[in-house]
């Protein structure tokens, strides 16, 4: 296991960088549309996810569209190299004797991967999201005659560890690990059923062939995606430290929960959800390619063979 640990990482780290840079602007403005809330009058910034991303071009330009992609891209590496390497060991060590994993397994696999990743994940998602959403917010002040400070990712993260310590760059670990756990369970053991139906290699590996992992990759990954949906809204309202005026402030989880449902009723727990699955489905696509492709072991020279 420990041969081959080395190159898993790394397909994990090259698939991230590579999927983030091709869906991050869509990830922008999923993030805002989650994050607007509705007015009294039931005035909103953005109508939907092309006004959206309209109107951010048009105000903030090409590079608005990827702000806060580098604290993304710094830390997708160990953030997918942790979940894909995870997953891969959990699921090796619950393979029964005689070769078989059970769906409970598969899923058990899925979400102690998901549980290690919220280490990065959630610094990363909450730096990410203030620079995401802080167009939104500065443009909803000027609206009102206000200035809203310029701040990047370095100084957000410094305020915060000056202020609370590292805690303050865990706020909404709760939100966070409930959608990773989740989205592990339901991704890893659809992924592989997909997977699994698919046509093999000619090579001895038994593995699919790399596009039927991308296809696979594709499905489970909308799908799961827009499953937990939800859990993604509440997790990024939790973790807005600026909102605009007007806009209401969460206690955690179960008051998210009432108040979103109160003030905006259960389609506001939708809100971003083709945008979430326009921005998952390639990113876990190209990630199973490039894991299954073994790029990693293919630069590196080493020749692989599955356990």
């Amino acid at each position: 296991m420990k041969t081959i640990l080395v190159p898993k990482i790394v397909n994990g780290g090259i698939a991230g960088i590579i999927g983030v840079s091709c869906v991050f602007p869509l990830d922008l403005v999923k993030t805002r549309l989650q994050n607007q809330q509705i007015g009294p009058n039931g005035e909103k910034m953005y109508k939907n996810m092309f006004d959206c991303f309209r109107k951010t071009y048009r105000a903030e330009g090409y590079f608005g569209m990827y702000r806060g992609s580098a604290v993304n891209i710094l830390l997708i590496t160990p953030e997918k190299a942790i979940k894909l390497t995870a997953n891969d060991y959990f699921r090796h060590k619950f393979t029964t004797s005689d070769g078989k994993l059970p769906i409970s397994s598969q899923m058990l696999a899925g979400g102690l991967a998901g549980a290690f990743q919220i280490i990065v994940t959630t610094p990363m998602e909450l730096l990410k999201i203030q620079m995401q959403d802080a167009g939104r917010v500065a443009a909803q002040a000027k609206l009102a005659g206000k200035v809203v400070e310029k701040a990047s990712a370095t100084k957000i993260a410094q305020q915060l560890l000056r202020e609370k310590g590292i805690i303050g760059l865990y706020k909404g670990i709760g939100a966070t690990g409930l959608r990773d756990v989740t989205f592990s369970i339901v991704y890893f053991p659809m992924f592989a059923m997909c997977n699994e139906l698919g046509p093999r290699r000619k090579d001895s590996s038994g593995e699919a062939v790399f596009w039927w992992s991308f296809l696979s990759g594709l499905a489970s990954g909308s799908f799961a995606a827009l499953f937990v949906n939800p859990l993604d809204v509440i997790k990024t309202r939790l973790q807005a430290l600026k909102k605009a005026d007007g806009e209401k402030e969460f206690k955690g989880i179960t008051d998210c929960i009432t108040k979103t449902m109160k003030y905006e009723g259960p389609t506001a727990f939708f809100k971003g959800g083709l945008c979430r699955m326009i921005v998952i489905a390639p990113l876990f696509g190209i990630a199973q390619m490039v894991y299954f492709l073994g790029v990693a072991e293919t630069l590196m020279g080493i020749k692989t063979n599955q356990y």
